[in-house]
């Protein structure tokens, strides 16, 4: 893959984040309204001075009225977009090349979910059109499952020690979340209750995969040279990467459930765009698409922040810790916030934009800030299958 990518070319002066969780009394135009009004204030702007509005949600409607409608806007384009776990993401991406494309000068990427009170579970799919049969019939959990004892067969791990790695990333986690006001779940959870949790699918237990949730987020764009007229303190958008994979790994008899080839992809490219040479040095933190346990151990090798078969130890050393040497998901991931498939993009975008300002609260503020690069991280689908993207943001021109 290649792309040249718009590397400085447009900034993000203005975000909102509703908390996550199940917001039985509110509905999807009031967190739309929510997240959009502190994205506003954020910037000083009003939604009048918007030019272009991209809504991501994956469930909750169609079509660019569904915005359009609980925010009055007149006259405006707002344009719906999807792509399975990486649709906030996706209307990021797209708000952001409008903006750079020279199209309009001010743009808003938002992303909503509502379906707590639907009834969805996480745990089966949305109801698919009818294929040719040979599709998979699993679980998401089911699927990921197969990754622990894939990676502990090739890295000579036995399952007591991939039980111990797993639950370190689950209790990491949960650390961290129990810091943010805006988590689903705030309680730290002991490595015990974690390893003795009730079996989910495979060796994952509950504390393996990430709830649920309702929530919204929101972002405005504009020129990064305009960008001082809203903020002192823009976030400077150094690449977008977007790969949708061809789902032929569960056809690959030699596919080992140990990696996962587009995130691996799109980590390249958006590391190209950046200029970035090693992400583990460079890099202040990442947020990364954490749905299940085995789904973070293994991206910390697909993008490189550890060499292949050398993530568990790290995991086990703290290296990806609040107080480690490049923390990965310090606002507690999903599996504090549960997972709005069309809000988590945006709320992954948020939590970079908190601390490359020097804006998240003392107790959980990352340490190698001065940095100035942060990474966040989609995935959508299975292994073998899957939709990935990777943005890397910057709080610095250069």
């Amino acid at each position: 893959m290649s792309s040249n990518g718009i590397k400085d070319r447009v900034a993000i002066v203005g975000m909102g984040c509703t908390p996550f969780g199940e917001h039985w009394n509110k509905s999807a135009d009031d967190l739309m309204i929510d997240s959009s009004a502190d994205a506003f204030a954020s910037a000083g702007v009003t939604k009048d001075d918007v030019d272009a509005y991209w809504l991501g949600t994956a469930m909750s409607g169609m079509s660019g009225m569904m915005l359009a409608r609980p925010l009055q806007l007149h006259d405006k384009p707002v344009t719906h977009v999807e792509n399975f776990c990486a649709t906030a993401s996706e209307a990021l991406r797209n708000a952001a090349y409008a903006v750079a494309s020279g199209a309009f000068d001010m743009a808003m990427a938002i992303g909503i979910e509502k379906v707590k009170d639907s009834g969805y579970q996480g745990l089966v799919g949305a109801g698919k059109t009818p294929t040719d049969g040979t599709g998979r019939t699993l679980t998401a959990a089911a699927m990921f499952a197969m990754c622990s004892p894939g990676y502990g067969k090739k890295y000579g791990l036995d399952d007591d020690q991939m039980r111990e790695v797993l639950a370190r990333i689950a209790w990491k986690n949960h650390q961290n979340g129990a810091k943010n006001e805006r988590a689903q779940f705030r309680k730290p959870v002991s490595m015990e209750t974690i390893c003795n949790a009730p079996l989910m699918a495979g060796g994952l237990g509950v504390y393996d995969c990430s709830g649920v949730a309702d929530g919204s987020a929101a972002a405005v764009i504009v020129r990064a040279e305009d960008a001082h007229k809203y903020t002192d303190k823009p976030v400077y958008i150094k690449a977008l990467s977007l790969v949708a994979g061809n789902c032929s790994g569960n056809a690959d008899p030699d596919y080992d459930y140990t990696t996962f080839p587009e995130i691996a992809a799109t980590g390249r490219d958006a590391y190209a765009q950046a200029g970035i040479t090693n992400p583990r040095e460079q890099l202040a933190m990442a947020e990364v698409h954490d749905c299940f346990t085995p789904a973070e151990l293994l991206i910390y090798e697909d993008l490189q922040f550890a060499e292949r078969g050398t993530a568990w130890k790290e995991v086990l050393d703290g290296t990806f810790d609040l107080e480690g040497a490049l923390p990965v998901n310090p606002d507690g991931g999903l599996k504090s916030f549960g997972h709005p498939v069309g809000a988590s993009g945006l709320r992954m975008v948020f939590e970079s934009w908190l601390q490359l300002r020097g804006e998240a609260p003392p107790e959980r503020t990352i340490k190698h800030a001065d940095r100035g690069l942060a990474l966040t991280h989609n995935l959508g689908g299975y292994p073998g299958e899957m939709v990935s993207f990777v943005s890397i943001l910057g709080s610095r021109l250069g």
